[in-house]
């Protein structure tokens, strides 16, 4: 008779074991436990370095067990481009918010994923500026309110939520481009599938790796934690579709 392995549910060896100050229902803390296991996995820790912007995003030192370079607002990627091309065989990924990516940080977004740099980008896309009161970001839905827009999103005047994986899919030099959402088990196994993915080709010196995360953001969607995972899956995916936009450097058709 087989007898079944058992599995240990534990925490990952590359989170460090302390209280995290996120918000209840927060994605943030997901996509943390989920790069200390994919570390963890790939057995990269040690060579392991992340930069980490203004923002949310912000305290990634506090709880990630590896190097972590702060970055000031925006320019994470080219903090991420320096210290790859200085230490190439470090493994080196930007950890940003929707505010701190697609708005001050919109060029050094396009013009690194332009060239190609072999970095690995998450991007934690919960559509407002979650540190600072929740204000209106590129992401925000039409029709959503934030302080900042009150009366909803209104693309007449505001213009409308930019898809980043979209846009960084018409450049020629990206290897991998992949949306994924924080929006039941099966979107939290496939956020991992993706990380893992975008860090084995940095690893493999491919290039280019984008995984953006449709994040809950419960105080500032001001719903509950179980709504605001209905939220991402429901309103969210609905203008920013679940897909591979690009794998093996190839465009992938939808």
């Amino acid at each position: 008779m087989k007898h079944k392995r058992q599995v240990i549910y534990s925490r990952p060896a590359s989170l460090i074991k302390t209280p995290m100050h996120y918000c209840e229902g927060c994605g943030h803390s997901l996509v943390h436990k989920l790069l200390a296991e994919c570390m963890d996995e790939l057995r990269i820790r040690q060579r392991t370095i992340g930069i980490a912007p203004v923002g949310c995003a912000v305290f990634a030192y506090y709880y990630l067990r590896c190097d972590i370079s702060e970055a000031p607002h925006g320019r994470t990627p080219a903090v991420a481009t320096g210290i790859k091309r200085s230490l190439p065989d470090r493994i080196v990924f930007s950890y940003q918010g929707d505010g701190d990516l697609a708005a001050i940080g919109m060029a050094e977004t396009i013009h690194a994923a332009n060239r190609g740099e072999n970095i690995t980008v998450v991007f934690v896309n919960n559509t407002v500026y979650g540190m600072t009161g929740g204000q209106m970001a590129p992401t925000t839905l039409v029709g959503q309110k934030t302080p900042t827009c009150p009366g909803g999103r209104k693309p007449g005047t505001m213009g409308g939520p930019i898809r980043i994986c979209e846009l960084l899919n018409t450049l020629d030099r990206p290897f991998y481009i992949e949306r994924v959402a924080l929006d039941s088990v099966q979107g939290i196994l496939r956020t991992k599938k993706a990380l893992l993915t975008a860090f084995k080709a940095q690893m493999e010196g491919k290039g280019y790796g984008f995984v953006e995360i449709l994040s809950p953001c419960p105080t500032f969607f001001h719903l509950s934690s179980k709504d605001s995972m209905q939220f991402v899956k429901n309103a969210l995916s609905r203008h920013f579709p679940v897909r591979i936009f690009r794998k093996e450097g190839v465009i992938i058709n939808d």
